[in-house]
Formats: C-alpha cells, sequence, structure tokens
C-alpha cells in the first residue's frame, strides 16, 4: 500500500488548521456580534432608571453613586465618586463658583463653606462626609436679591483688591457675628487667622467684620 509523501501530510496539516482558525474566528465574532447587539437593543428597549441613593452601611464607589446634599437649604443629587471633594462637587457639579479653588489643600480659606452653621474648607472634604449636614456657600447667605451685612460692609469699607479670596473670608466672617454678634478685634483676627489674601487688605477686611458687628459706622470710609 502507498504511504502519502510528506510533502502531501505538510498540505493538509496547513489547510486543517487554517480553515478552523477562519472558522473559530468568525464564530467568535458572530457570538459577540450577536451578544453586543441584543446588549444594545435591551439598553434601547427599557429607559435608564437612575438607581436608588445608597443606604447607610452600602460600601461605595470605586465608581459614580448617587449623593444628595442639603446646599442653601436645597436638595442636589449628583452622580460622584466616593474621592471627590465638597469643593468640586459645589463647583462643577452644582455650579456655586462662588467657593474658590485656590491653593486647594487647605492653606488658604479660599474655599470655606459653613457645615451646620461652623466655618469648613471644602477642599479638605469628601462630599460623601457632607451627606446630611446643612452646607451653605456664599451664595446662600443673603436672602434672594439682597446682601448680607458682612458683604455690604466689604463693599463699604473697600475690603477687597482682586477678590478671589473674599468669598471665604466673608463665609468665615458671617459664622464669627453668628455666634459672636460684638467680636473683638483680636477675635476677628482669631476667626480669620486660617484664610489668606495675597493682596494684603487684612486692615479693611478686619474693618468691615467690625462694621458689620456694629463696633464703627458702616458707612465707607
Amino acid at each position: 500500500m502507498a504511504r502519502p509523501s510528506g510533502k502531501s501530510n505538510l498540505k493538509k496539516r496547513k489547510k486543517t488548521a487554517g480553515s478552523f482558525t477562519r472558522r473559530a474566528f468568525l464564530k467568535g465574532i458572530g457570538l459577540g456580534s450577536g451578544a453586543l447587539g441584543a446588549s444594545l437593543l435591551a439598553a434601547g428597549a427599557a429607559p435608564a432608571v437612575a438607581p436608588p441613593a445608597p443606604s447607610p452601611g452600602t460600601t461605595l464607589g470605586p465608581g459614580a453613586f448617587p449623593l444628595t446634599l442639603n446646599v442653601n437649604g436645597q436638595s442636589k443629587t449628583v452622580r460622584v465618586e466616593p474621592r471627590v471633594t465638597l469643593l468640586d462637587v459645589l463647583r462643577d457639579r452644582i455650579d456655586l463658583t462662588g467657593t474658590k479653588k485656590i491653593c486647594d489643600r487647605g492653606e488658604c480659606g479660599g474655599c470655606t463653606v459653613l457645615l451646620d452653621g461652623r466655618p469648613a474648607f471644602a477642599c479638605m472634604m469628601l462630599a460623601v462626609d457632607a451627606r446630611g449636614r446643612a452646607i451653605t456657600t456664599i451664595e446662600g447667605i443673603a436672602p434672594r436679591g439682597g446682601l448680607h451685612p458682612v458683604q455690604q460692609a466689604f463693599i463699604d469699607k473697600d475690603a477687597l483688591q482682586c477678590g478671589f479670596c473674599t468669598p471665604g473670608f466673608v463665609v468665615a466672617s458671617k459664622a464669627l457675628l453668628d455666634r459672636n454678634p460684638r467680636p473683638s478685634l483680636d477675635q476677628v483676627r482669631e476667626a480669620l487667622g486660617g484664610h489668606l489674601c495675597r493682596c494684603g487688605t487684612y486692615p479693611r477686611i478686619f474693618e468691615a467684620v467690625l462694621a458689620a458687628a456694629g463696633h464703627v459706622p458702616a458707612s465707607k470710609s
């Protein structure tokens, strides 16, 4: 009986291997396309539904999750990752840009907001840690269409130059006057000790706070 030559066997193996690879490849593509198409059809058939808010004790992240915050008396829900700071949520997700991002490491006070009435640096706090707290920004310290007495005093006393640090000073000054309506100059300096003004308007800022407290006339000096 005649045996096939080695050259013939080699051609047969190459042909068999090549056919299997192409079929397997095309089969895999077909299955993948079908699964992808089914997924797209399923996604298109059902409307998107927002996931429920996580309950206490639920592990959050690493992806985005729905977060509800009480900001200036209003409930705001955003989707954020657990690593996002309160400052970034206020500025980038809720569009409250009065809270300034300057040093972004808790050294200048430009990002000061009130948490349950007490000043806090929003750049040093995760947004998720502000859940259940009353957050007040510079946009929320005065009635709609009006100015807070501290804001008016800053205008009257010309207590700003570039104004970038001013929101932090105003919010911290409001917190001071809320707990101590008649502070001394030393108490004003101490309360604003964590705030930096690169323009150096500290004397006018202190004077404005004292004016808002009724220590000095509020008219423009």
